[in-house]
């Protein structure tokens, strides 16, 4: 395993959720930090809760926009590995209601803007090192109705990832899927609720509780890590892909 001390590692979500979390523990773990978020105000607040000791410090960016993506590598300089967990609430309407201008944004800052950043990152990724994006559970247990369009952007990173190991060789190229996790974006899309899903969901999967972000980073850390590892999808979901 490839020590990530000194590395330079560019997470893309970095400020809030599962970002910060890898973000944490890739600044644990000797390397130095680069978040990327569209809110200076959040980024600015993540930096302090980090403490990184001047291994950490952020940028902000929007992943839909190819001028921001362009500008974050320009900035960066060369770098060893890329994390995108950057999300939005995703679309939840039965198809035949389907928003189709909010379906186009989610499909443009999610799959689209995953496309951007490989297409920029290239220029300064240094050929050792990888990138890791992030899918979902949905894809393997889409919600019904409303979840045929985040199953789909879901779905595809896994083909995404293996056709970029292979085009970009040596580098690597891995997606890691987690089931549900506690993160802020959960109140934007169920509120107050969150807890009535999540104790239901929690005395139903194998691991028998809903992840933390620190629960699933160490994930990301590994694919990092693993010189040997590409091309693949790499499931952290507490067994909820069984149920």
């Amino acid at each position: 395993m490839a020590t990530l001390t000194g590395s330079k590692i560019i997470v893309v979500g970095g400020s809030s959720g599962i970002g910060l979390g890898v973000a944490a523990a890739a600044l644990e773990s000797g390397a130095e930090a680069v978040i990327v978020g569209r809110s200076a105000d959040k980024l600015k607040a993540a930096e302090k809760r980090l403490a990184g000791a001047g291994r950490v410090r952020s940028l902000a960016a929007d992943m839909a926009n190819e001028a921001d993506v362009a500008r974050l590598f320009e900035e960066v300089g060369a770098f060893d590995h890329l994390v995108v967990t950057a999300g939005t609430p995703p679309p939840n309407y039965p198809i035949g209601e389907a928003d189709m201008a909010f379906v186009r944004q989610f499909v443009d800052g999610k799959l689209i803007g995953a496309v951007m950043l490989a297409k920029h990152a290239v220029r300064t990724l240094k050929q050792d090192g990888s990138m890791t994006f992030t899918s979902g559970i949905n894809k393997d247990r889409p919600p019904v109705p409303g979840g045929s369009v985040v199953s789909a952007i879901a779905g595809s990173f896994t083909y995404f990832a293996r056709a970029l190991a292979l085009e970009l060789s040596p580098t690597r190229v891995n997606i890691v899927s987690p089931g549900w996790v506690d993160t802020e974006m959960w109140d934007e899309i169920v509120g107050e609720a969150k807890a009535g899903y999540f104790d239901q969901m929690g005395a139903r999967i194998p691991a028998r509780k809903i992840a933390t972000p620190a629960d699933v980073a160490p994930a990301y850390l590994y694919l990092m890590q693993s010189e040997f590892m590409t091309g693949e999808t790499l499931h952290i979901d507490g067994g909820q892909r069984l149920i």
